[in-house]
């Protein structure tokens, strides 16, 4: 056993060094013969070939991806990693990256400015381009980091690169006049945090729709958590009058909402109909099953994926913004039944729900 593990370690610490030495040739030669890139006579790409697998030398990616420039793998940096939504971000552009025979590299940076301008210096030269998920407005990435290597902002708020963002003002915006159509009038909103840009642009949409309403916003703070939904319902159900909708910034605090008027004896959506933003795959499996404003969250994460490998291939010599679609997902939680299946994979290519 000592024998093989010695054999092990000897095989690999062989370098492209001991490969040219052994083959008689130059560095340079072992390396275009490897990569298969620069003139070399058959007879010498066969002897080093020969060597090579005679060595057991096995090229590191880190020396090839010098050589080449290119390292096929992609960086995905998050405020966070926990919750259904950015794990949902995640299997959208990691399943993408597969099928194209990328890796993918995932670091959080718990939306701290300093934190994510040092994990941007990190990954540069280790990954061909990354996809940067700041939707704290105080994150934005400056017109040096982004001119450093191929980025594509998703849901990021304002900044420079090419963008992707959440229609968050008009998902706000439908859902509210989506309940006033079902003869609610005192429909309160539960907010999100307002460094987040996501949240910020959503209550714009809930305010812009209840002026055009001509009624009266009942808001409540929030937090994008579970427990800041319970917390905020069972404030909003102590207000006289009471609210007779709420609708939740995400579906979390939507969640936690819905177990505090259950404690409450609050039959939804009888006494009061609750909605939610981002249809998380839970969203679907409460009781009732949650309205909410749907996002394809993977889909989000896949033509993000597409959008980079854009700007890596020099497809583009433009920065873009796209915006990404919502609908409505009528569920039991708002008062109706249960709308036919919903199928993510066709967002893209539908605006708006009916409601």
């Amino acid at each position: 056993m000592a024998r093989s593990l010695s054999q092990q370690r000897r095989r690999h610490s062989v370098t492209i060094k001991d490969v040219a030495a052994k083959a008689g040739v130059s560095v340079a030669t072992i390396s275009r013969v490897l990569n298969g890139k620069g003139p070399v006579r058959a007879a010498t790409g066969r002897r080093v070939l020969a060597t090579a697998k005679a060595l057991h030398y096995v090229p590191h990616a880190a020396a090839r991806s010098l050589s080449t420039r290119t390292t096929h793998t992609i960086g995905l940096l998050l405020p966070d990693l926990h919750g259904e939504f950015f794990s949902e971000v995640i299997r959208g552009i990691d399943g993408a990256a597969r099928r194209r025979g990328y890796h993918l590299l995932v670091s959080g940076f718990h939306s701290e400015r300093a934190e994510m301008s040092a994990m941007l210096d990190a990954v540069r030269g280790r990954v061909d381009g990354i996809i940067v998920m700041a939707p704290d407005r105080s994150a934005i990435m400056t017109a040096d980091e982004v001119a450093r290597m191929p980025v594509v902002r998703l849901n990021s708020g304002q900044g420079y690169a090419t963008s992707i963002n959440i229609d968050n003002f008009g998902g706000a915006s439908a859902m509210v006049k989506h309940l006033a159509s079902r003869g609610r009038h005192r429909i309160a909103f539960i907010c999100g945090p307002q460094r987040n840009a996501d949240a910020v642009e959503r209550q714009r949409g809930y305010r812009s729709a209840i002026r055009a309403l001509h009624a009266s916003p009942i808001e409540c703070p929030g937090d994008f958590t579970e427990e800041g939904g319970y917390l905020a319902a069972k404030e909003l159900v102590q207000r006289r009058p009471a609210p007779d909708a709420i609708f939740a910034a995400n579906d979390s605090m939507a969640i936690g909402a819905l177990r505090a008027l259950r404690e409450g004896g609050v039959h939804v959506p009888d006494e009061i109909a609750l909605a939610g933003f981002d249809d998380i795959p839970i969203a679907r499996y409460v009781t009732p099953a949650l309205t909410t404003v749907s996002v394809a969250i993977s889909e989000l994460g896949r033509r993000a994926f597409e959008m980079l490998l854009d700007e890596i291939s020099g497809r583009t010599s433009t920065q873009r913004r796209e915006k990404f679609p919502t609908r409505l997902v009528v569920r039991e939680s708002c008062g109706s039944q249960l709308r036919s299946t919903f199928r993510p994979q066709l967002s893209l290519h539908r605006g708006g729900g009916k409601a």
